[in-house]
């Protein structure tokens, strides 16, 4: 059965979306469009790119994450310097490594642009914190910045979607009045685009399958805010949550997967491979218990 699917961001915590998705086609599903944000674009392009579900798990148990950590030289050798170079550059981190490993993956699909793939089977979502307007990549790029949508990079879309703000430098994006747009992490206005398959009258071509990085809505335990870094880490994780949590708790939540996978550090690049694989069995744990009676 042809359904779309759209997976949520959560950094390092896509090792459960691959679990889910692995037992998505054990269940004899196959996707027909894609989406996601952060780590759910990356998930999403991959697939939309061609790849079975074999081959992005080689992909993803080959990878060292810390690879993708790529702070400027000089920090190196200067004491203190990658404080300053988060004050001047917004981020500790390039990100150019990240998209250097998106673009050579696709390439081997032969999928550089959004022309490369088939029309409307890949949406990324990206924050733009210039204009403060949440983005869908390659549906906007005209409208707002005058982009030619086939000619734009997917590897670039999906490096905007994972900036997880002052941890990757933001990136930017000229508009049509010559001003550059810093475009962060898609997570930060939509971290679960559930919504980005409707049709304008709340429905949609086929079944849409979610996969959430977290518990239900309702399930949330309260933070403890003791101090002022916890107050910052609340308002993030406020920012990222709340909208789609609104959003989930009036939709049909009979067609969304939760992996309740909040134990793991996001931004935490030193998984160990028992944790990596924890959260792969996460995934597949309860992608099977919910498909078992899906759809309702």
């Amino acid at each position: 059965m042809r359904i779309d699917g759209v997976f949520s961001g959560g950094g390092v915590k896509a090792y459960a979306l691959l679990g889910a998705i692995q037992r998505v086609y054990a269940h004899n599903y196959s996707f027909e469009r894609v989406a996601g944000s952060s780590a759910g674009a990356l998930m999403a392009s991959l697939l939309a790119a061609g790849y079975s579900i074999d081959d992005i798990e080689q992909l993803v148990q080959e990878l060292d994450v810390q690879e993708f950590l790529d702070p400027p030289v000089w920090t190196s050798f200067i004491p203190f310097s990658k404080w300053v170079n988060l004050y001047f550059q917004l981020g500790l981190y390039k990100g150019n490594k990240l998209e250097t490993w998106m673009y050579r993956q696709l390439a081997r699909k032969g999928v550089y642009t959004f022309s490369d793939l088939n029309p409307g089977f890949l949406k990324v979502i990206v924050s733009d914190i210039s204009l403060g307007k949440l983005v869908v990549i390659p549906d906007d790029l005209q409208r707002i910045y005058g982009i030619n949508p086939n000619s734009f990079s997917v590897a670039k879309a999906v490096r905007m979607s994972a900036g997880f703000p002052y941890f990757f430098m933001p990136e930017k994006l000229r508009g049509k009045k010559k001003q550059k747009s810093l475009i962060v992490d898609g997570g930060l206005l939509s971290n679960f685009p559930l919504w980005v398959f409707e049709d304008g009258r709340n429905q949609y071509a086929r079944p849409v399958l979610g996969v959430k990085l977290s518990g239900y809505p309702e399930q949330n335990s309260p933070r403890k805010i003791g101090n002022a870094l916890d107050l910052f880490q609340a308002l993030f994780s406020t920012m990222l949550h709340a909208h789609d949590a609104r959003y989930v708790s009036k939709s049909d939540q009979h067609h969304i997967i939760f992996i309740p996978v909040e134990h793991v550090d996001a931004t935490n690049f030193k998984l160990s491979d028992e944790v990596k694989q924890q959260l792969i069995d996460a995934g597949r744990e309860q992608a099977d218990a919910f498909l078992k009676r899906w759809p309702e």
